[in-house]
């Protein structure tokens, strides 16, 4: 329930922040609602686990605001995505490895630039993330007590509860005409996504890193449409 209404008041955030660059009437500015949608490949980049690219959904809205006397372009945006990634463990201490696959939820809002390189058609777009994301789940539960790879006493139960709130930063390019536009985004992750995992008091025999530490990796490709 607390995640919904966090969705809701970022969703009347972003409502509000476009009537009010509607209302201000000294400078000749455009705006727009849009929703779009699309795929995502997800990674962690660690040194604790092998990890395999899973590929996802995302979906989402933004409010733009196009300003035709500047060099760039704003939105606001609210975007929710599904991502899946393998981790490199085994059913037994001697078995061989194989990838186990988690998913995980992220709710992310982001502020960005859209500086243009033609006009408004072709932009590169940047700017700052504030992600909130679920635990990984599990796929299959049965692989709950799978030894991690590189770990004598790890298991797959136990990588689950990573830190819920991350900031990111994303570059990508947009090119479109009219009402739709094509984005590729590059989303990566300032922060530790596995540092709530540094205060479990996990057991990291058979490993050389004693402490855990990631950080998310996400392209995004998605097809927006604008009202």
């Amino acid at each position: 329930m607390k995640f919904k209404q966090y969705i809701l008041l970022v969703a009347c955030s972003i409502g509000f922040v476009t009537i009010n660059f509607a209302q201000h009437r000294r400078v000749p500015i455009k705006n727009g609602i849009g929703i779009q949608g699309g795929i995502t490949q997800f990674d962690i980049i660690t040194d604790n686990f092998n990890t395999k690219k899973g590929n996802g959904w995302i979906g989402g809205a933004s409010a733009t605001v196009e300003l035709p006397h500047k060099w760039y372009n704003m939105s606001y945006s609210i975007q929710l995505s599904e991502n899946n990634i393998g981790i490199a463990a085994r059913p037994f201490a001697l078995a061989s490895e194989e990838y186990i696959d988690y998913k995980l939820f992220t709710a992310q809002i982001s502020l960005q630039a859209h500086i243009k390189i033609v006009e408004s058609f072709l932009t590169l777009d940047v700017g700052p993330m504030l992600q909130y994301n679920s635990e990984m789940e599990l796929k299959d539960k049965d692989q709950e007590n799978y030894i991690i790879n590189n770990y004598s006493n790890l298991y797959a139960k136990d990588i689950s509860d990573i830190t819920k709130f991350n900031v990111d930063g994303a570059i990508g390019l947009s090119a479109g005409i009219s009402h739709f536009r094509l984005k590729a985004q590059y989303i990566y992750g300032f922060t530790n996504m596995f540092n709530k995992l540094n205060k479990n008091n996990l057991d990291t025999s058979g490993s050389s890193e004693s402490k855990f530490k990631g950080n998310q990796s996400m392209l995004a490709f998605t097809l927006m449409i604008t009202l």
